[in-house]
């Protein structure tokens, strides 16, 4: 599904991201791991194209996109929901879930499966998105990015303020998802459990480098724990 080979990714003048690669397979949920400013982020925008990336290759199924505009990504297929949301406070729930639809050229409006995976997103669509709690926000940020039925979903640390009820709804959306086999996910997350819960396999990188990957299934989290901590 997505191949990273050698890509550096800089901030003005900053090299955040070095000489990174790593293959993602179709359908499988990846997650990064990794302390506050080691990269993460860096690495999400590289994927959307939000950021300089001057060496090395980044191909979606094959076709080299490395050079495309975010929006030539986005009609791709790669969703994004980055960090801090980016709901529009003063468009109603309704309207930003509309917004997710910008991208697909079949514009026949919301399916219904996206209030079956969030159904408190159906009982607040007249509300203002400014309005929502952070959790219900997070939830909206998510279908937003699910409307156009995208190939490949990146989430940047949706447990991220979010109280453990809705860190469990998002775990099941998650699953579920992962269940109908037809969309990859790439999650930056630093809530362990919830890695070893939802995810197939597993980076962990320091200062723009991974240092250790690996399956979810049978790892040791101590171990996860302990490289996070150098």
């Amino acid at each position: 599904m997505l191949e990273l080979t050698n890509v550096s990714s800089y901030y003005g003048e900053s090299v955040i991201l070095r000489n990174m690669s790593m293959k993602i397979e179709e359908g499988k949920v990846v997650c990064l791991l990794g302390r506050n400013g080691v990269g993460k982020t860096t690495f999400m925008k590289s994927i959307m194209g939000l950021v300089k990336t001057p060496e090395g290759s980044i191909k979606l199924e094959g076709e080299e996109i490395i050079k495309m505009p975010a929006y030539s990504r986005a009609k791709k297929g790669i969703g994004y929901v980055p960090q801090g949301r980016d709901i529009f406070p003063q468009l109603s729930v309704y309207e930003n879930l509309l917004l997710g639809l910008e991208r697909s050229p079949d514009k026949g409006g919301i399916d219904d499966s996206i209030y079956e995976l969030f159904p408190i997103v159906k009982t607040m669509l007249s509300r203002k998105g400014g309005d929502l709690s952070g959790g219900q926000q997070q939830q909206l940020a998510i279908a937003r990015a699910l409307v156009s039925k995208p190939r490949l979903l990146l989430l940047d640390e949706p447990t991220e303020g979010i109280q453990p009820s809705i860190i469990q709804d998002i775990a099941r959306v998650i699953k579920q998802l992962k269940s109908q086999g037809d969309m990859t996910m790439i999650i930056v997350e630093q809530y362990l459990e919830f890695v070893l819960e939802v995810a197939d396999y597993f980076y962990l990188i320091d200062k723009g480098r991974i240092i250790m990957e690996g399956n979810t299934a049978g790892t040791d989290p101590n171990e996860i724990q302990e490289k996070m901590a150098i």
